[in-house]
This record gives C-alpha cells, structure tokens and sequence, in this order.
C-alpha cells in the first residue's frame, strides 16, 4: 500500500482520538455523558475540552479536503510513490495541528494548518498539470 493511503488512514483516525479526547474532558468536566443532548454539552465543554472539539471539527474538514485530494491524484493517474513526501508532509502537519490545538499555541496551530492546505493544493496542481 502506497504512502499516500497510509497517511488517509491517519487523516481518518485523527479527528476519533480528538474525540477521545473531548469525552475525557466531558467526563472530568461534567461527571459523565448527556447521550440524551450530547451536542449541548459538547459545546458546553471549556479549555481543552473546547479546543479538542474544535480541533476535531478541523480535522474533519481536513479530511475531506485531503481525501478530495487523493482521488484526484489517483484519477490523474500520478505516481502515488512520487508525493510520498508531500504525503508524510501533510499529515506530519495535520498531527502537529491538533496537539498545538490542544496546547492552545495559536500561531503554530494556524502554521501547521497553512501548510498542511498548501500540500493538498500542491498536489492538486501536479495533478492539474499531468492532466492537461
């Protein structure tokens, strides 16, 4: 299995541990879950709890935009082996992105998001180019 499609299964596991996350906050914060109105305690969460539920609504909207991005490379007809690179790059950077998030260090977490989009537009283009 290419690169490619080891870094789309992380893309994919990244916003669940988020959410282990927030679950842990929500336990700590409020004694337990509200399964009957969880999205009202969700967003009833503060501090790292707030952040982790930010962080994973991000890392769903990555997701989409990456997996976008690799079935348009794969219907281009790239070498998957030839963006191994830009791969490890991406989601090197989405990981960076969620713990800066949790962290809450602002400018890093908005760094790490920058780049990791720059990837997916990179690899667009290649696949642009090759196409026409």
């Amino acid at each position: 299995m290419s690169v490619i499609l080891y870094t789309l299964i992380i893309a994919i596991v990244i916003p669940y541990l988020l959410s282990w996350v927030s679950g842990y906050c929500r336990i700590k914060q409020f004694g337990g879950y509200d399964n009957h109105n969880p999205r009202a305690q969700q967003s009833a969460l503060e501090g790292l709890g707030a952040r982790a539920m930010s962080a994973q609504a991000n890392a769903w909207e990555a997701l989409m935009m990456y997996t976008a991005t690799c079935v348009i490379i794969f219907i281009a007809g790239i070498d998957l082996t030839s963006l191994d690179t830009i791969a490890y790059i991406f989601i090197g950077f989405r990981v960076l992105h969620a713990i800066f998030y949790l962290l809450d260090v602002a400018l890093l977490r908005s760094l790490s998001f920058g780049v990791s989009a720059t990837c997916c537009f990179y690899m667009i283009y290649l696949a642009a180019n090759i196409a026409t």
